[in-house]
């Protein structure tokens, strides 16, 4: 025997004037949040809308500024780089010369003279001691330019941020500085403490040529006189 089953339908009154009014509700308080949202509050503040603006340009311009002097950067490093790779090359054939010369003539006529090539070796040594001097001058002067423009760049960054969180609650004296200043003095003191070492560290590649020029100065009286 077949059971019948019954479907109910339940049907649930909808009041048109309830949901007109959650509705009108609704878009009251959304337009009230837009309206004490940050970023409203500082589009309607001439002030605050113009500090911001500002800010964000000040940000480009330190991106841009960046950017130059990191590619100046890799510039003074291979020009660096290559200054290295001919003092290397130039002591190379100076030494192989040198002992060229010392085989195919007189050991005490050439020994006598053995100071004349050490001077022009010494000589072209400081030419290129000289150089590299410079550009690694160059390098940390820029690179310490860099790195206070970084810290300004951040500290702007610090300041647009929190100007997009408060609104115009914001302190328009605020500067960029007062927003991010305090790591610097703390290791501009630890830089200053530690002089000595850091220049020891920035220009190890000048060091190293010194010591290396001052090898083959003894190099060519041995080669010279005792080959």
């Amino acid at each position: 025997m077949a059971e019948t089953k019954h479907t109910h339908i339940v049907e649930i009154p909808v009041d048109e004037e309830h949901l007109q009014k959650s509705s009108s509700t609704n878009m009251v308080s959304l337009s009230s949040a837009i309206q004490h949202h940050p970023l409203m509050e500082i589009s309607n503040s001439p002030g605050h809308l113009l500090l911001l603006k500002l800010w964000q340009r000040e940000e480009d311009l330190y991106g841009r500024r960046m950017a130059r002097k990191e590619t100046r950067l890799d510039s003074i490093k291979g020009e660096i780089f290559q200054l290295c790779c001919s003092f290397l090359l130039f002591q190379g054939f100076f030494l192989t010369l040198l002992f060229t010369s010392s085989v195919r003539s007189d050991h005490v006529l050439v020994c006598k003279k053995w100071w004349i090539p050490s001077l022009v070796s010494v000589s072209t040594s400081a030419v290129f001691v000289f150089l590299v001097q410079v550009k690694l001058y160059r390098l940390w002067k820029v690179w310490n330019q860099l790195q206070r423009e970084r810290n300004d760049n951040r500290a702007v960054s610090r300041c647009i941020q929190e100007l997009r969180m408060k609104g115009s609650s914001f302190d328009l004296s605020k500067e960029p500085l007062s927003c991010g200043g305090g790591k610097r003095m703390k290791s501009s003191s630890v830089e200053i403490k530690w002089k000595p070492v850091t220049w020891c560290c920035q220009y190890l590649v000048t060091i190293l040529l010194v010591c290396f020029a001052g090898l083959v100065f003894p190099a060519s009286k041995l080669i010279l006189c005792y080959f």
